[in-house]
């Protein structure tokens, strides 16, 4: 046995607990997925990240696809429960509509690796049949935000009349914000996020909402 190749296994972590070791290797897959991009991420240097072996990671995911859904999956799971939860407040309309994009920026802020995989994961790094799964969660979290605007249009509080374009025009905006501040990091930013954050939801109402 060459000493390379012992030293490298006595650096292999020991097995531990199944959902804590499938903890590390979903969070090491989302730092490497983000730095290295999808199509250049390995199981291998996931495996290394983490301190296991290829074969060790293999015993939780089947490949490195199965890895970004999931990580996909309980992003959209977060984002949903927020959203819900904020739709369920007894409050007006347009306090919730505005409270659902607050969580949401905040969402994307707080999570920017996750928010990047799930919103700009890159062209084919997932086949059709588990893109179109992953929509149907994203579209969950939407729906209610689309629910909760169509109440703010019965009111007669919404300039355009039109619940999608609001919806999505409200949508683009919030994502502009988040995308930005996650992506351009050494941009001369003077103002904080949460003042940036304010400014735009201030913006986006004025435009959209009679409020």
């Amino acid at each position: 046995m060459i000493a390379g190749d012992k030293s490298a296994r006595s650096a292999r972590k020991a097995k531990g607990a199944g959902h804590l070791r499938r903890g590390e290797i979903l969070s090491a897959a989302e730092r490497i997925f983000v730095r290295d991009g999808y199509h250049g991420a390995t199981i291998r240097r996931i495996a290394d990240e983490v301190g296991i072996s290829s074969t060790a990671l293999y015993m939780h995911f089947r490949d490195k696809s199965e890895i970004l859904v999931e990580i996909c999956e309980q992003a959209f799971a977060q984002l949903t429960a927020q959203t819900d939860q904020v739709a369920a407040m007894a409050l007006e309309p347009t306090e919730r509509v505005r409270l659902i994009l607050d969580a949401y920026i905040q969402f994307g802020l707080d999570n920017p690796n996750a928010y990047q995989l799930v919103f700009a994961s890159p062209p084919g790094a997932l086949s059709d049949d588990k893109l179109d799964a992953l929509n149907a969660l994203g579209m969950q979290s939407y729906g209610r935000f689309v629910a909760v605007l169509g109440e703010v249009a019965a009111a007669g509080r919404l300039r355009s009349g039109d619940v999608d374009v609001a919806a999505q025009s409200l949508w683009a905006g919030a994502h502009g914000l988040v995308a930005l501040l996650i992506t351009q990091p050494r941009f001369a930013w003077s103002a904080s996020p949460a003042a940036l954050k304010a400014a735009m939801l201030d913006t986006l109402f004025h435009g959209l909402i009679i409020t």
